[in-house]
């Protein structure tokens, strides 16, 4: 055998049927799309239409609830973490989200890295992360560790900060003008 005797099983690739190519085809004029209506035509999209019956997606019953409110954090575990730092993937002391990300401990998080409590931690190590659970905190304080989690400002509460120093701005230059 050579390398230019190689070939595919017979019918492993079939050739693609070329539609509309006259009727000697066996494919030409309607290309295998029967005779008008809207399925003939081109830009159709009802898939799931029942002709006007209500459809079946819409019949079953919905079940649970998507809060779209919810936050979104990467999830990990203290026993994984320790299993990081065993293998040198891990060798920070002070660890953050930057740090747990470069370890490969995290998937997705946009809000941040959320400590869970699963597996146990003999390390001593200050994490910063967006929050964590009351058994992870005392298992990385019972380990000599520290937890910190920063305080978010709400928006609205940033923008009330925001328009009382604007408001001092204002009254201070109206002062100004006065004396």
């Amino acid at each position: 055998m050579k390398l230019n005797d190689l070939r595919d099983n017979q019918g492993a690739r079939p050739s693609k049927i070329r539609v509309g190519r006259g009727i000697g085809s066996g494919k030409g004029k309607t290309a295998g799309r029967g005779q008008k209506g809207q399925k003939s035509r081109e830009g159709v999209s009802i898939a799931g239409f029942e002709g006007g019956q209500m459809p079946l997606h819409m019949r079953i019953p919905k079940r649970g609830f998507n809060n779209i409110f919810a936050k979104d954090y990467a999830e990990v575990n203290l026993g994984a973490i320790q299993k990081a730092i065993d293998s040198g993937k891990l060798t920070a002391t002070d660890i953050d989200q930057a740090a747990l990300d470069a370890a490969g401990l995290t998937r997705g998080g946009k809000n941040g890295v959320r400590l869970l409590a699963k597996g146990e931690l003999t390390a001593k190590l200050s994490f910063t992360v967006a929050g964590a659970s009351k058994s992870a905190i005392e298992a990385v304080e019972k380990a000599g560790g520290s937890v910190t989690i920063p305080e978010i400002v709400p928006a609205a509460d940033k923008h009330k900060a925001k328009h009382r120093s604007v408001q001092k701005v204002i009254a201070a230059k109206k002062a100004g003008k006065q004396g």
